[in-house]
């Protein structure tokens, strides 16, 4: 049997590890976490959570089961490879907080159904400092039961909580929120180009963006906070990771009939940033892509 007051915690990467400090702290939940990484492991041991020696055995006592892994893939991998299809019971609820295809989404839900088991997408939105306070957005997809069910549990770790609707929802709402994200931030990178070229000061030029209509989150902090002053770090959100989920839109869309040409164009930007060696770093770092000789740029 499930016990009733455990949670089993997938994923220790960059966001996955300060959500489930935060679900150690506020749940009253026992916590069950598994990573491939010993470091994390062994802080969120610190912090209270117990370990387990894979994510079949740390989804066993739970009756709340969160995945936070990097793709789709991942999420694939873990619930076949991994035995969590296999081991899923009646009064189990799995989470995926990462974000992954819609039709990855509606399989799962599918196939942990016949085991009695329910499954939600709740992909999450903001800055690693948003998990690390607790104040991420998370956008759901679920069944309203199962959504009522998941709240409280999410709101250990988030301040924005929507219910988007059915499973597959909520990752429907992730994909186009980091589309628009990536279209805005190449928007960014180009009127920095042209205003560094033209011989303004980066800085002013993007804080008076922010008194009038070009305002946005992404000015505020990608923007400001890396764009200006040219800070791209590892361990954030990559740009190998921003053309993933970039991709899932385009496969949406392609799905539904439809052709969205900006979200091309940002993808071959993001592909050129892989190419010069940026993969890794944090993706408004295509702005050095965009800062090019026109020669330098293919048609």
């Amino acid at each position: 049997m499930a016990n009733g007051r455990a949670i089993a915690f997938i994923g220790l990467g960059v966001m996955g590890e300060p959500i489930c400090h935060n679900l150690v702290r506020k749940s009253g939940r026992r916590v069950i976490a598994f990573d491939l990484s010993p470091d994390p492991l062994k802080r969120i041991k610190e912090a209270g959570a117990e370990i387990a020696g894979s994510a079949r055995e740390a989804a066993n006592e739970a009756e709340f089961v969160f995945l936070c892994l990097p793709s789709g893939a991942h999420v694939r991998q873990v619930f076949r490879e991994g035995g969590l299809i296999e081991a899923a019971r009646t009064g189990q609820t799995y989470v995926d907080l990462g974000t992954s295809p819609v039709a990855l989404a509606r399989e799962l839900a599918e196939e942990l159904a016949k085991k009695g088991a329910d499954f939600a997408d709740a992909p999450i939105a903001r800055t690693r400092t948003a998990a690390q306070t607790g104040t991420l957005s998370v956008m759901v997809g679920a069944r309203p039961e199962v959504y009522s069910r998941l709240e409280p549990l999410i709101s250990c770790f988030a301040t924005d909580i929507t219910h988007c609707g059915d499973v597959g929802s909520g990752q429907i709402v992730k994909i186009l929120n980091n589309m628009v994200l990536f279209q805005t931030v190449n928007a960014l990178a180009e009127a920095l180009a042209v205003g560094r070229r033209s011989g303004l000061d980066p800085e002013k030029l993007f804080l008076t963006f922010a008194k009038g209509s070009a305002n946005s989150f992404a000015l505020n902090n990608h923007g400001l906070k890396a764009m200006v002053p040219g800070v791209y770090p590892e361990r954030a959100f990559s740009t190998e990771y921003a053309l993933k989920d970039l991709g899932y839109a385009l496969e949406l869309a392609e799905e539904l009939g439809l052709r969205l040409r900006g979200a091309e164009l940002v993808g071959k930007v993001m592909r050129e940033a892989v190419e010069a060696g940026h993969g890794k770093q944090y993706f408004p770092v295509l702005a050095k892509v965009v800062d090019r000789p026109k020669e330098e740029v293919g048609s």
